[in-house]
């Protein structure tokens, strides 16, 4: 696995740390982390793929393709800024000349898998498709995962695309009867196992820790070292 395209059921459920994570793990490899387009940031803030790049370690190169101002989906934050979208063949070209100098690509998306990247309804899936890259999940813990994840899960197999798993992207300390009963039944929604969980505040964490503790919030098929679910 050379690209690795990570995903999520919605938005603010902690993609960026568990991209972290999977890079953190990964310290054996050279990384690239993708970000094809960051929105709701001024030009000179540091953006996801620097956030990455700061817990992860200095093995991680950070690559940012567009950057549009306003937080709202890249097709439409592009369109209202007078700025061309990115496209799906963008995004592939992008990985695939990372790949020639890095071990690992990971390509993280903007909210969702099915969010819009231009006005022609191209998507994170697509960009995925061209590369033939296996897609990682990032879901929330609690209450109506279960359904985001079946539906992102189902779209995923529409489009010929393989679920390498599911990660769970901000794991409360003390996980109520629905978050504790939804690490069983995430894999069987998602037809792929659980990778993953990783606890709620590890983006506050001193780099240093969180590149200590990264591998035991992962199961090997991410480089860490817990058991899959």
């Amino acid at each position: 696995m050379t690209v690795l395209v990570v995903t999520g059921t919605g938005t603010e459920i902690g993609k960026t740390v568990v991209t972290a994570a999977v890079a953190a793990a990964r310290a054996d490899l050279r990384v690239a982390v993708l970000k094809p387009a960051q929105t709701g940031l001024a030009p000179g803030e540091p953006g996801d793929a620097a956030e990455v790049a700061r817990l992860a370690g200095g093995h991680v190169t950070a690559v940012e393709l567009a950057r549009f101002p306003e937080p709202l989906a890249p097709a439409t934050a592009a369109r209202r800024a007078g700025l061309p979208p990115v496209r799906p063949y963008e995004i592939a070209d992008a990985a695939q000349k990372l790949a020639t100098e890095h071990d690992l690509v990971l390509i993280e998306g903007a909210g969702g898998l099915l969010v819009r990247f231009d006005d022609e309804g191209s998507t994170l899936a697509d960009a995925a498709r061209l590369l033939d890259a296996p897609v990682l999940v990032v879901t929330p813990a609690g209450l109506g995962t279960l359904n985001t994840t079946a539906l992102t899960s189902e779209a995923l197999r529409a489009r010929g695309l393989g679920c390498l798993g599911v990660v769970v992207g901000s794991m409360p300390a003390e996980p109520d009867l629905a978050a504790r009963c939804n690490l069983a039944d995430l894999p069987v929604v998602a037809g792929a196992p659980l990778l993953g969980a990783v606890p709620a505040g590890a983006g506050a964490l001193d780099p240093a820790d969180f590149r200590v503790r990264a591998r035991s919030w992962l199961a090997a098929e991410l480089g860490g070292n817990r058991p899959a679910g």
